[in-house]
């Protein structure tokens, strides 16, 4: 904005955007889509170009576990395995809810009931293997406890120790 000279409210103006949305944006307050950002760099003379690249994410020690105790489970995730694994997946889930509390925790709970009750294998595979911040939170309260067989829990261990 100061290479142009736009100004907060000039850019409300040309935009369409309330200035103070665009105060809580600039402050990152607010988080902006790619659309809006694309939306607000072009009432100023430019646009958005987005560089796709691959990035090695480094989870934390126990993010790093939980995502690859999820990497076995997940090859096997199918709409007939979820079928087969319901019962577990909700008394996991039963009990997640009765020695859980705060939040974001019992916000994903329900988040996970609803993936498995609508057989949204889709939607479960990309918490599972997802390296957002939403997936990493999701598996803090992963239903899935349990349903790796021992012997693949402990392959794993040992991998993730190395």
């Amino acid at each position: 904005m100061s290479r142009t000279g736009v100004t907060q409210s000039r850019l409300s103006a040309l935009s369409g955007v309330k200035q103070p949305s665009l105060s809580q944006m600039l402050h990152g307050r607010i988080v902006m889509s790619d659309d809006m950002l694309d939306r607000l760099l072009s009432c100023m003379g430019y646009r958005l170009e987005v560089v796709r690249r691959p990035v090695l994410v480094t989870l934390d020690r126990s993010g790093n576990r939980r995502w690859r105790m999820h990497q076995p489970l997940v090859s096997q995730l199918s709409s007939d395995s979820l079928r087969q694994w319901r019962p577990a997946l909700t008394r996991n889930l039963e009990r997640l809810r009765e020695s859980t509390s705060g939040e974001p925790h019992m916000r994903n709970i329900d988040r996970w009931s609803a993936l498995v009750s609508s057989d949204d294998v889709r939607g479960i595979r990309r918490v599972m293997t997802g390296l957002d911040t939403d997936s990493v939170e999701m598996r803090e309260v992963s239903p899935f406890r349990g349903l790796l067989p021992e012997d693949e829990r402990q392959r794993v261990l040992r991998e993730v120790h190395r």
